[in-house]
């Protein structure tokens, strides 16, 4: 029988525009109100959530149950409505090692394989935890323990390298109550560096994973929990520890239910300069209310990437069907939390792409000068820079519908890397998310893959300011107006 994420419920937890401008700047508030309602044209609805979630560069997936791949209406279901997939139990720590050093990722691949497949990315969800441990894990302790940990999570990793978007790295390490403090665990008791351990392990394992930190209860701002999370991440960057992510299951229920400080802890973790992923959403009684409230609360922040929710029908939940907490009943039917979704998504805060056609010049608010390549170069890897705006072609950006910024007709604007002063340069476009952007209705221009916003480098405001990838903080180096 699977074993769930959480404890008991009856623990307390606790398209452009000519002549307008699209992307804000500089301008005052009643002119702000004025260029976003003019200047930013419709977007048609869509009618899949994956697909309106992509809207704003976010994903939307589900949780897949590889023994339920044979059902044809669940399958259809997960393969219409979600773009990112994480398998359910499959890639645990008892399903892919079973035995000591003798691992067995079949059921894993069928997840994997699925998603893959349809056109789906895939969440790794979990390699190191207090729960699920096959039965010689538990026998062990100390040294003996931390080094079979060190060896699972390569063994898995190395498995799966270059595949996995996200790794759930560690899950649930806190403890629930007042404490604020880590959870006991025969993982802890082998010394309380055991995380940043599993962390660095796992970033040389596979580089291009995005590596997270994964729990429940820490949804609401106020909670002991959610703080002693939120300064073990704050600790970790700064010191160079390795994490790109924090995942909010957001298990919502009578005991821990959803608060209007959401969106502050969303925003408090995101500052730290990690994106925030909702993992394992599910909310008893299926309100729609509130599943929009989660909607339109990671919408609300850039660095929120994505929303999972923990089953596909209400029969498929861990919660049992009686619980109504999916979005769509058990014979497959589209719930009223669904309507509220797709409507969050189709009219969140976070401006879509507007389309392309249109050629412009992307004009820093800061300096009034252009995002300019480099002497009119045409190679791949030219720098991109600020420059006295002219009206050349070098200067002369299209937004396409799938978020590239196109120069030259066939070159993207491209970022070099995904961390805190990678390079902007330009490239051949080849579909990449490191070639996709957010053009945000606050004048940022933020990096799909990165989730960081497009800066100019040290504030520079003159001509040969290179231009980077860096924290969205609100400066006006990191603001951009755009004129066709």
């Amino acid at each position: 029988m699977a074993v769930p994420d959480m404890p008991p419920l009856t623990a307390r937890r606790p398209q452009r525009a000519r002549r307008r401008a699209l992307i804000t700047g500089a301008i005052g508030a009643l002119g702000l109100i004025t260029a976003l309602a003019t200047a930013i044209p419709a977007v048609a609805a869509e009618s899949t959530l994956g697909a309106a979630a992509a809207q704003s560069g976010r994903y939307f997936g589900t949780a897949i149950a590889s023994g339920k791949l044979g059902d044809s209406a669940y399958t259809t279901i997960a393969n219409r409505e979600f773009n990112m997939v994480t398998a359910e139990n499959e890639m645990k720590i008892d399903a892919t090692e079973p035995n000591r050093g003798q691992f067995n990722f079949s059921a894993g691949d069928r997840v994997y394989n699925w998603a893959v497949q349809n056109g789906k990315r895939v969440r790794g969800h979990t390699l190191a935890w207090h729960n699920q441990q096959p039965g010689w894990m538990q026998q062990l302790s100390g040294s003996t323990l931390r080094q079979a940990m060190i060896n699972h999570i390569n063994g898995v990793m190395n498995h799966y390298k270059g595949k996995i978007y996200a790794w759930d790295v560690v899950n649930e390490a806190y403890a629930d109550g007042n404490s604020g403090g880590r959870r006991d665990s025969n993982l802890q008791r082998t010394g309380n560096d055991w995380i940043e351990v599993a962390f660095r392990t796992a970033r040389a394992a596979d580089p291009a994973a995005k590596l997270c930190y994964n729990d429940y209860n820490i949804d609401n701002w106020s909670w002991a929990k959610t703080q002693g999370v939120y300064n073990m991440v704050r600790d970790f960057k700064s010191r160079g520890v390795p994490i790109d992510c924090v995942g909010l299951q957001s298990h919502f229920n009578g005991n821990s239910p959803y608060n209007s400080n959401y969106r502050t802890t969303i925003q408090s973790f995101a500052a730290l300069g990690v994106d925030v992923q909702i993992t394992e959403l599910d909310i008893q009684g299926g309100s729609a209310t509130t599943y929009a409230n989660v909607v339109n609360d990671c919408l609300a922040v850039p660095r929120c990437t994505g929303i999972t929710v923990w089953g596909v029908r209400d029969t498929d939940s861990w919660l049992g069907s009686g619980a109504s907490a999916l979005l769509f009943d058990g014979n497959g039917n589209k719930k009223a939390a669904y309507t509220a979704v797709l409507n969050a998504l189709n009219g969140g805060t976070t401006t879509p792409p507007p389309g392309g056609g249109d050629e412009g010049q992307i004009r820093s608010s800061a300096s009034g000068r252009c995002v300019d390549v480099t002497n009119a170069g045409t190679a791949d890897g030219t720098a991109v820079q600020l420059w006295d705006c002219n009206g050349q072609s070098n200067q002369q950006w299209e937004q396409t519908s799938s978020g590239e910024l196109r120069v030259y007709g066939n070159k993207c604007l491209d970022a070099a890397g995904s961390g805190n002063g990678a390079r902007i340069q330009i490239y051949s476009c080849w579909g990449g998310d490191n070639q996709k952007w957010r053009v945000n209705s606050d004048g940022t221009i933020v990096g799909v893959q990165s989730g960081l916003c497009l800066d100019a480098v040290g504030g520079g405001t003159g001509n040969g300011t290179g231009l980077q990838l860096y924290s969205c903080w609100g400066g006006s180096n990191q603001k951009w107006t755009y004129t066709a």
